[in-house]
Formats: C-alpha cells, sequence, structure tokens
C-alpha cells in the first residue's frame, strides 16, 4: 500500500476563501473561526495570518457557552458538573469546548462555506450536540449562521457566541467612533462575572449615539437591545473621519454583545488594536445562573445568525 503524504497546513488547518465582488473572507478548519474578512482590499476584521495561530479568541466561535462559568462549577438536572478552568488566573471555564476542534468541511462554494462537528458528551458536560455553523457573502457583506441540535437523549443547557475583532485601520482604537444600541450593562466582579445590570444613561457606557472610545478600557456585556424594523441590533464602528466603517448586525437568537477593547491580552503589541463585538445567546455564567440559558430537549436546536457589513469609501486624502 502507497505511503499517504500528510496534508501541509498551518497551525489552524484548512483555509476555506470566499469570495464576492470585492469581498474576501477566510473561515479556518480550527473552531471553525472566522480568519479574514476584508472589503475592496480594506480589512474589517483585526484577524489573524495562515501561518499563524489564533490568539485571544479571534473569530472564534463559542460553543456551548460564551464567556465565563465562575469556578468551571454548575447545576443541572440535579447532577453537580465540574468543567476545566480554561481561564485558571480567574479560576473560570471560558468560551466553550469546540475552540480547539477540527470542524469538517460540509459544503464550500464561492461565495459561502458550511462546516460542522460533533460535541460529544465529556467530563463537566455530558451531553450531545451536533453544531454546524455557515459563512455567506452576498451584496449586503458577511452573514453568519451557527446552528446547534440536541442529538442526545436528555435535556442539555447551552449557549453561544463569536469573537470576531474589528477594526477601521485606527492602529488604537481610541479614536475609533462607537455606536452600541443597548439601554443597559451588566455589572461584573474581579473575576469578570456578572454581578447584576444598570442602565447606560447617564454613564461611561452610554454608547447609544456614536463617540470616540477614548481611553475607556470596556470589556462589558450590554443588554436591552435596541432593533430596527427587521428585528436586527446594528452596532457600529466607524473611522473618525466619520465616513467608512463596518455595521456588525445581531440576528435571531442573539440577547446580549460584548464589548471588549483588548486592554488585557496576552500579546502586549495588539492591546487595543481592534474591538471585539461578540454577539451572545446568554452572558456569563449562564449555566450557574441560568440567565438567558437556552435549554435544549432531546432532538431541539438553537440559531444565532449575525453578519457584518462595510459602509463608506476612503476619506479624500487617501486614507484607507
Amino acid at each position: 500500500m502507497p505511503e499517504q503524504t500528510p496534508r501541509s497546513t498551518g497551525p489552524t488547518g484548512e483555509q476555506w476563501e470566499l469570495r464576492h465582488g470585492g469581498q474576501r473572507a477566510v473561515v479556518v478548519e480550527l473552531g471553525g473561526a472566522l480568519r479574514h474578512y476584508e472589503a475592496d482590499g480594506v480589512p474589517l476584521l483585526d484577524g489573524f495570518a495562515a501561518d499563524e495561530p489564533v490568539t485571544s479568541g479571534r473569530g472564534q466561535l463559542l460553543v456551548p457557552w460564551p464567556n465565563r462559568v465562575g469556578g468551571g462549577r454548575y447545576r443541572f438536572d440535579g447532577a453537580d458538573l465540574r468543567l476545566a478552568l480554561s481561564e485558571p488566573e480567574r479560576h473560570n471555564a471560558i468560551h466553550g469546548l469546540l475552540r480547539w476542534t477540527p470542524w469538517r468541511l460540509l459544503a464550500h462554494s464561492g461565495d459561502a462555506v458550511r462546516v460542522g462537528t460533533t460535541l460529544h458528551p465529556q467530563p463537566g458536560y455530558p451531553f450531545l450536540l451536533e453544531v454546524f455553523a455557515e459563512y455567506r457573502l452576498d451584496d449586503d457583506g458577511l452573514a453568519v449562521l451557527v446552528r446547534a441540535v440536541n442529538a442526545g437523549p436528555t435535556r442539555a443547557p447551552y449557549g453561544v457566541g463569536q469573537h470576531p475583532y474589528l477594526t477601521v485601520g485606527t492602529g488604537l482604537v481610541d479614536t475609533a467612533l462607537l455606536t452600541v444600541p443597548a439601554r443597559r450593562r451588566l455589572t461584573t466582579d474581579e473575576e469578570g462575572l456578572p454581578t447584576g445590570e444598570e442602565p447606560v444613561e447617564g454613564t461611561a457606557y452610554d454608547f447609544r449615539t456614536a463617540r470616540p472610545i477614548g481611553a475607556q478600557a470596556l470589556d462589558t456585556a450590554f443588554t436591552g437591545l435596541e432593533r430596527d424594523p427587521e428585528g436586527r441590533t446594528v452596532v457600529r464602528l466607524a473611522h473618525p473621519s466619520g465616513r467608512r466603517g463596518s455595521d456588525l448586525w445581531l440576528g435571531e437568537g442573539t440577547r446580549y454583545v460584548q464589548i471588549y477593547t483588548g486592554d488585557t491580552l496576552g500579546e502586549p503589541g495588539r492591546r487595543r488594536r481592534g474591538v471585539a463585538v461578540e454577539p451572545m445567546s446568554c452572558p456569563a455564567d449562564a449555566f450557574r445562573t441560568g440567565s438567558g440559558l437556552t435549554v435544549l430537549e432531546p432532538g431541539a436546536g438553537h440559531v444565532l445568525r449575525w453578519g457584518l457589513r462595510p459602509w463608506g469609501s476612503a476619506d479624500p486624502d487617501g486614507t484607507r
């Protein structure tokens, strides 16, 4: 039998490219993550190169929970369960179980890709899920759909999110204009776990009208999302000129959004270089508190939709 030659892949495995008009996106095998998205040659994501590992959650899918589970411990349907502490410095389990799993290619055309994986029962999460993600480019930009189905015989706790970092090419994010149409934000303790909610009105967290981020450090979940007639909430990051930027829309299944300015990243050279705008179905610690938690009955599914669209054009002086 002839010897098989191993695949030549980088740290994130196969790279699946999408193109539509002047748009280009790349999805990777590792975690089904979104590595890159650009429009007319202008990057909209602070992503990573094909020969680089994923760091700081860039573009990763967060399944079966986004954000944190305090102490990695929770109780569900009478059972005490314990997850591995993937954020040991804060004693939390963070961002789910599928970020470092290879996802399989299910379909790929010029402007779309569909990937999937199976989340098998394991310590701390003894449930069986089939998970799929579809990325599609069209005239309106990039649309993402994440679907999970409970393939097991028992109920399963579930949450989902994704972790793209947006950029408008400003170097640091301080001068970028941010709009977050949300009425409330979650307060947190020193471990990053929610302690309550408060209105944003009259506080430093009120971004309902566009304003520069300035020196403000954000690692903040927002809720009370204001939706347009299509049922979407649109978070906008704009260049200081106000002439261009990107809109990240939050659709079906998205009830919270985390805004993170990257002040605590392990890579000092990338701190505050992009703004993570994270669609989430539930807030941090939902496995313990039940807040926003989805409980999937056997055979039931959940869908999360979000997308990203560029707007505007280069500045008159040629700035991109």
